[in-house]
């Protein structure tokens, strides 16, 4: 896992976002937060509490965090490329009984006007809940995908691409089916959670009568800003994740990644494919290693993510350096060798996660992991080649435990006016 994900992005510092539309005049709750520390909740000597003070609006927020933008129309969908966000939700709906293609079209027309105005900072185009009042766009990305049933019910199965083919078994697989695929996938990422959670509950209500929820989890990365300069982001093993990242400046990232403008099928053009896996870390175990040891098993150190090998962590990593034993400094199965592209026929894959934690067990095992989420152009040539390599022989395999998966077909980015998908449902 460690190999392959996004460092996070540096929130730049920003002016004041402006009200979000529909919010109504008056002090915002980021100034009002902001003016806190100067005029707001005081503890006296006495005990008591004061509440917060009113107070003259302020020019300086408290963070820009809220007015980051994403723009939702684009040649790809946002919330593959951009930095990894604080909150995220993944969800995967089914379509209900004799829906079809009309319907599934008037569902994604409304998701995307929903995405778009949510993704501008502005409410919800019909009931909104208030949940995100006041706040900016805070980042917030809304993705759409498509599962291999999807074809099926709408009569569009000849529009299937074969690279939306189901994944194959795996031995570290201990699948809960009702958890795993679904006809439409959504991805949802903010730097805010109440934006967050807002996007998830407007597109869970649009989608009326057409598509019901088959699945849902939460997910969360390290704030943007928390740390005083960028960072890889780390999991919930501690590690480093994300070192060999596919980065966009680099000259193979679009055929990587993205499926060809002149690519097979063409509603496919710009778009990319999504596996999502739910991953299980097994905590308890994992934390009973020395640090040495699990530096072993991932082949990098856990205090930099520099490679055993020696560096530091963007140095390349020297497979054949060892020891004064005559071993390998990097073990023959530590993950972060046998995840190198040049060790699995070029194969690659972005990786753009979210940690999760749902609680404990019965007898306390932390219920906590990582919400896999890769891109690639083909996942027979991205996800599956590694995944095959790490059932081999991969020492963190005993660590962790995979609950969870889908495999979606992301099209490209809608034009304005457009909703996504719409060459597929409309073609």
């Amino acid at each position: 896992m460690p190999d392959q994900s996004i460092p996070e992005a540096r929130t730049p510092e920003s002016a004041v976002p402006e009200p979000a539309a529909g919010s109504g005049a008056g002090i915002s709750r980021r100034v009002l937060l902001g003016t806190a520390g100067a005029t707001g909740l005081v503890l006296g000597a006495a005990g008591g509490a004061v509440g917060y003070a009113a107070a003259p609006a302020q020019t300086t927020p408290l963070a820009s965090v809220g007015s980051d933008r994403a723009m939702f129309h684009g040649k790809h969908q946002p919330g593959i490329t951009e930095g990894l966000q604080a909150r995220g939700h993944l969800a995967a709906f089914d379509l209900v009984p004799g829906a079809g293609r009309k319907e599934a079209a008037a569902l994604l027309r409304r998701w995307s006007t929903t995405a778009e105005r949510l993704m501008a900072g502005e409410p919800a185009p019909h009931d909104d809940t208030d949940v995100a009042r006041d706040a900016g766009p805070s980042s917030l990305t809304i993705t759409f995908g498509f599962g291999h049933g999807f074809f099926g019910r709408t009569g569009l199965d000849k529009q299937r691409p074969a690279a939306l083919d189901p994944l194959p078994d795996f031995s570290s697989d201990h699948l809960d089916r009702a958890r795993s695929d679904g006809d439409l996938w959504v991805q949802i990422g903010a730097n805010d959670a109440l934006v967050a959670f807002h996007a998830l509950r407007a597109i869970q209500k649009e989608a009326g009568g057409a598509a019901r929820l088959r699945w849902q989890m939460n997910g969360f990365n390290r704030t943007p800003g928390a740390t005083a300069h960028p960072l890889t982001a780390r999991n919930l093993m501690g590690q480093l994740d994300g070192t060999r990242n596919p980065k966009p400046a680099d000259s193979d990232f679009d055929r990587r990644i993205f499926v060809p403008a002149t690519g097979e099928p063409a509603w496919m053009a710009n778009g990319s494919y999504a596996v999502v896996r739910r991953i299980r870390m097994l905590l308890d175990d994992w934390e009973k290693l020395s640090v040495p040891a699990q530096e072993a098993v991932i082949g990098r150190r856990k205090s930099n993510g520099a490679p055993l090998s020696g560096g530091d962590e963007t140095t390349p990593m020297d497979l054949e350096k060892a020891d004064a034993k005559g071993e390998y400094v990097v073990p023959l199965n530590a993950h972060a060798r046998i995840t190198r592209p040049d060790k699995n026929g070029g194969a690659a894959m972005l990786r753009r996660p979210f940690s999760y934690h749902d609680g404990f067990d019965a007898d306390g095992t932390p219920d906590a992991g990582l919400l896999f989420v890769c891109w690639q152009a083909d996942p027979l040539r991205g996800f599956v080649p590694v995944q095959r390599k790490l059932d081999r022989g991969d020492a963190l395999s005993q660590y962790i435990r995979h609950e969870a998966s889908g495999l979606f077909a992301v099209p490209g980015g809608a034009a304005k006016g457009d909703y996504v998908g719409q060459q597929l449902l409309e073609g």
